[in-house]
């Protein structure tokens, strides 16, 4: 008896380590390759119009993609099986690039098939992302939630710096045809990869049978859900406050007074964005220890209070530019600043989305995720018009200043410990 507990055991963590590779790599090709397609593909419209505003256009499409699926993908990953789903999207999106590089060789790559190509392939996307968030505590035991919450932004975050660099190498040195079909490959790679994988390891049944999908009535269960659990609704208010305060502070403001009122030297602006996304890894890595010392919640307060003094600071390098004028003193605080940001909003969400697996049931994680996820993005378009309509017409270290202060006081007032 006790010989078949100890095999059940090593059975379990050699499935659950298994899963986490396999997790890993399929996460990493997926998150990666659409990271890098989308740059490339918008460097191609650039190239081809001259436009700033396709080049802009091809990149919103991907964001306004996600913000109107993201609910219906929350009903799907709820209402049919995840690891189906996902390994479904992600066939589709190689096969919608093996399409399109035939298109290209038939006819000339134009507006209107990159933009309706791009669109499909982040729906797909978003309905991959939605069912992989939904399932990812049945893939793993709930004390190794914590890890691979943070390998996934590990792996967002060097998407996200990796992405337009290898982006714009294949859009320099390749016939961006060869990088569609490379990419069409990557996908059916992480669609075979998670075939192996267990998306039911620690799942426990309700009992009831899954009924049939009904969209409408699906979403309004789900934000009656979420409206009715307080517990769920204040995370994802933290997460509709920092999105908020970011666009405010550091979206806008920031590349203005860089490169407007500091008129630091072009390249230090890249290095300075590089800092945050590095920040972010440094983050998710330490997040584990942090959390063996410290409550969840006091670890949210405290890195918020850390983010709102960043954003402040942003402002304050205005003040202090004018008792200095030296650009690599200013390198040096804004690469601070920025990874100091990048460590807060990792040793933010990762605990958040921690404590949102797991208070929502199952049956209601990929709607709730998806309608809390939608809200707190359709808030920072709003957060970067109202910075662009103020930059203006107001001192530019206000907005940095003032969002610092209003983050600050809502996370002294809002955020409770206990």
């Amino acid at each position: 008896m006790f010989v078949s507990i100890l095999s059940l055991k090593k059975l379990f963590k050699n499935k659950e380590s298994s899963n986490v590779i396999l997790f890993s790599v399929a996460s990493f090709i997926s998150l990666f390759g659409t990271s890098v397609y989308n740059f490339a593909i918008s460097l191609f419209v650039l190239k081809l119009t001259g436009s700033g505003l396709s080049f802009a256009t091809t990149l919103i499409m991907g964001i306004l993609s996600t913000v109107l699926v993201n609910p219906f993908a929350g009903v799907l990953a709820d209402r049919l099986d995840k690891k189906l789903l996902a390994i479904i999207t992600d066939m589709l999106n190689g096969i919608l690039l093996i399409i399109l590089y035939l298109l290209s060789i038939s006819f000339t790559l134009n507006l209107p098939i990159i933009y309706v190509s791009t669109f499909i392939l982040n729906v797909f996307s978003t309905v991959y992302g939605i069912s992989i968030e939904a399932a990812r505590p049945n893939l793993v035991s709930e004390k190794r939630l914590i890890s691979i919450n943070a390998i996934n932004k590990v792996i967002e975050s060097i998407s996200s710096i990796l992405g337009p660099i290898i982006g714009g190498m294949v859009f320099a040195l390749l016939d961006i045809r060869f990088f569609i079909i490379i990419n069409s490959f990557s996908f059916v790679v992480s669609a075979f990869l998670q075939l192996f994988m267990d998306f039911k390891l620690t799942y426990v049944s309700n009992g009831k049978p899954k009924e049939m999908i009904n969209f409408f009535a699906d979403i309004l269960e789900g934000i009656t859900y979420l409206r009715d659990k307080k517990n769920i609704s204040n995370m994802f208010a933290i997460f509709i406050v920092l999105n908020f305060f970011i666009g405010l502070s550091i979206t806008v403001p920031m590349p203005y007074i860089i490169n407007n009122v500091l008129k630091l030297n072009t390249k230090f602006f890249g290095i300075i964005e590089g800092a945050f996304p590095i920040g972010m890894i440094f983050g998710a890595i330490m997040i584990k220890r942090i959390i063996e010392k410290y409550s969840y919640k006091s670890i949210i307060k405290s890195t918020s209070m850390l983010l709102s003094a960043c954003m402040s600071a942003i402002g304050f390098s205005v003040i202090l530019h004018q008792q200095i004028n030296n650009e690599n003193v200013f390198l040096i605080y804004f690469i601070l600043v920025m990874i100091l940001a990048g460590i807060a909003i990792s040793a933010i969400d990762i605990p958040i989305f921690y404590i949102l697996q797991q208070a929502i049931p199952d049956e209601y994680r990929g709607r709730v995720l998806s309608i809390g996820m939608s809200i707190a993005k359709i808030i920072l378009p709003i957060a970067l018009v109202l910075a662009g309509a103020l930059i203006n017409h107001i001192p530019t270290y206000i907005l940095p200043i003032l969002s610092g202060v209003g983050l600050y006081i809502f996370t002294l007032f809002y955020i409770k410990i206990n």
